[in-house]
Order: structure tokens, then C-alpha cells, then sequence
């Protein structure tokens, strides 16, 4: 059988070996070939910026590395903010990505041991030209590919930092993944850029990659206690549990039960150069973190339900959180399905109010409004 012949964990081979051990559904596991690793590669993209990506990618790294495992960041993004969050001066002095996809150095020439078990491809301003530089490369959509795959990595994690546009480097991108990570915040208007993302996709799976699968959604910046947050979170569950059993990239996403809360520290650790495992460990970012980094293991949560649903959301100063709109929104289904499928129309119960404010609101909203006695200072006793 074919399961009982071993392959050579060769350039030519190395797909074959991969696809071989997905039809055994084991690929969440670390398996070997000839004494090589087979990487799991995982492009955490969405071409919405401010989501949380590189915030994703520094500390989910680094969260897989305290497990134990061998991580690779691999910088696609100009603005090099995973660089910088390490502590690496995306300087021209440092061989980056644009060395390796423009002037065609070997991969392991730009990477940089940037802590225990971690190995950096930082990027540079001038990856933002490489997409004009590389426009008569035939093949331009597969340099990272063959980068890697010469490379023959020793990782059991790449995860590829996608930049916040859908252009020639997430392409690459997505033509070396095996999978694909959403981080996106409970937001309607973030839906809509989800399905341009899926679309994307979907057009990669068929002409170069036909691998590549949508892994999963993980919320960034979550606050349970806002009714917005719920409202999009049930609308993703619904989507995901209609494409369950299809003939699609996305048939066996998940939404990740590890939420990733609004923390200060998370935006304080680039400043000094370290992750949040190092800035501040006992976090709820960090907390949070450690749990996606074992969720996507498929270890057991060490806490069940304390990096999902804290007991109390403290908001940092002059930050707000979404509250309930009164205006009419928009349907998600229809902003969420991408083109070619047929959408879903979503039934709210008629006459949902917004909810209103606390009693003690009221009452001091009312004594604010009422009329003040006059006082004449002529007026005497």
C-alpha cells in the first residue's frame, strides 16, 4: 500500500508526502520523511488593516515556540511591523525578503535566530517595490514557494505575516500555504472584507494551490460584553456550519474559541521590541495567546474558559467600545458570501430596540436636564 512506501522527502516529493498524510487527517501532527520535518505553513492575512495580523503573528509565534515548537516568521509586509516588533532594524545592511524574492538569495541567508526556537525573514521598505521589480518574472506568483522548498526548512510552524492588500506578496503567500488564519474583529464591516479574502482564496485553491484551505477565523480585540460582538459572532457560526460538507477552501474553518481581548500591553510590547510573553506573561494577552497557540495544536485548554470569556472587560483609557447601533444595519449573510454562491437572508426579529441606558443614567440625565432654581443675590432672608 501506499502508506507502507517510504518517500524521499525530496523537492519533487515534498507535496506528494504532504498529501499523503491529509488523506490520513494527521497533518495537525508532526510527521517525518526521511528524517525531515514536514512544515505546517499558515498565512495569517486580511487585506483590513489594523486587525490585529502582526500582533497574531509576533505572539502566536511565539506562543508555539514556549510549546516546544520550531517557528518561522516570515515578514511579507513593507511596513516590516513583525520585523520591528522583534527588535530587528529593518535596515538595508540586514539581507531580508526583498533579497530573497528580487535578487534570487537563498532563504536561509535572510534568516535571523530572534529567540529560543524562533527564526526570522525580516522585510524591508523596498519589498513595496517588488512587485514592480518582479512584473516581467515569469512565475512571479511562486517565489516564495520555491524559496522554501529549496530551502528544505527544519520548522514545524511558518507563519507567513501577509501584508493588507490582496497584491503580488499574498499571492505568494497563498501559493505556499498550507492553510489560511483570518484575525478579524467582531466588526459588520469587517465581514465584507472577509469575503474579498475568501474569493481570493478560493481563486488560489483552483489555478495554483489546490491545498490550500481556510484553517480558521480568530477574533481580535474581542469584548463579550457588547451586543454587536454576539451579533457577529452568531452570523460567523452560521456561515461557517453552511459550508460544512461543500466542495470549498472554507468547508472546514472553524472559529477559533480562543478570543483575543482588548489588552494595552498587546500594544505596548512593540514599543520595547518583545512579545507579550516576554513584556508582560501574566496578561490576558498572554493568556489568550498560549490558548490559541494550544487550540491550534489540538492540545487541551489549561484553563477551560479563562482566555475566552473574561469576568470583567477593563477598557484602557480613551478607548470605546461599539455600542448598539440605532440605525438599521446592514445584512452580514449577504456582505459575507463571496460571489458565486447564493446568499442567505438573515431574519431579525421585528421591532429589536436598542437597549437603553442603566437607570442611574436616567435619573442623572434628568436631574442634568431639569430647570435650576433662580437665585436673585438681592434678595434678602
Amino acid at each position: 500500500m501506499e502508506g507502507d512506501v517510504p518517500v524521499p522527502c525530496e523537492l519533487g516529493n515534498f507535496e506528494h508526502e504532504l498529501e499523503k498524510h491529509r488523506r490520513r487527517g494527521d497533518t495537525a501532527e508532526l510527521t517525518r520523511c526521511g528524517g525531515h520535518s514536514i512544515v505546517r505553513i499558515i498565512a495569517l492575512m486580511n487585506q483590513k488593516g489594523g486587525v490585529g495580523k502582526t500582533t497574531t503573528t509576533v505572539n502566536l509565534g511565539a506562543a508555539l515556540a514556549e510549546l516546544g515548537q520550531n517557528v518561522c516568521l516570515i515578514d511579507l509586509d513593507p511596513q516590516a511591523h513583525l520585523t520591528i516588533n522583534y527588535g530587528v532594524d529593518p535596515s538595508p545592511e540586514i539581507t531580508s525578503l526583498y533579497n530573497v524574492l528580487v535578487e534570487e538569495r537563498p532563504l536561509v541567508d535572510a534568516m535571523h535566530s530572534v529567540g529560543e526556537r524562533i527564526t526570522l525573514v525580516p522585510s524591508s521598505i523596498d519589498l513595496a517595490a517588488a512587485e514592480i521589480e518582479l512584473v516581467s518574472v515569469l512565475g512571479r506568483e511562486t517565489l516564495l514557494r520555491k524559496r522554501i522548498e529549496a530551502a528544505n526548512p527544519q520548522f514545524d510552524f511558518i507563519l507567513l505575516d501577509c501584508p493588507p492588500s490582496l497584491g503580488l506578496l499574498t499571492i505568494n503567500a497563498l501559493a505556499v500555504a498550507d492553510e489560511v488564519l483570518v484575525p478579524m474583529q467582531a466588526h459588520f464591516l469587517a465581514l465584507q472584507g472577509v469575503a474579498k479574502l475568501l474569493e481570493t482564496v478560493q481563486l488560489v485553491n483552483r489555478r495554483m494551490n489546490p491545498h490550500l484551505r481556510v484553517g480558521g477565523i480568530i477574533l481580535t480585540m474581542f469584548d463579550s460584553q457588547t451586543r454587536l460582538t454576539g451579533e457577529v459572532v452568531d452570523e460567523l457560526l452560521r456561515f461557517i456550519e453552511q459550508a460544512q460538507g461543500k466542495n470549498l477552501p472554507w468547508s472546514r474553518a472553524k472559529l477559533f474559541q480562543s478570543r483575543i481581548r482588548r489588552n494595552i500591553k498587546l500594544a505596548e510590547s512593540p514599543s520595547f521590541g518583545q512579545t507579550i510573553l516576554k513584556y508582560e506573561p501574566s496578561s490576558n494577552g498572554a493568556a489568550d495567546y498560549r490558548a490559541l497557540a494550544r487550540e491550534l495544536l489540538g492540545l487541551p485548554a489549561v484553563a477551560a474558559g479563562a482566555a475566552t470569556e473574561p469576568a470583567e472587560v477593563r477598557e484602557s483609557p480613551g478607548v470605546e467600545s461599539a455600542k448598539p447601533s440605532k440605525a438599521p444595519r446592514r445584512k452580514a449573510r449577504a456582505m459575507l458570501v463571496p460571489k458565486g454562491t447564493a446568499p442567505t437572508s438573515i431574519v431579525r426579529p421585528p421591532g429589536d430596540p436598542a437597549p437603553g441606558p442603566p437607570a442611574g443614567d436616567e435619573i442623572s440625565r434628568a436631574d442634568a436636564s431639569s430647570p435650576k432654581p433662580r437665585v436673585d443675590p438681592e434678595a434678602t432672608p
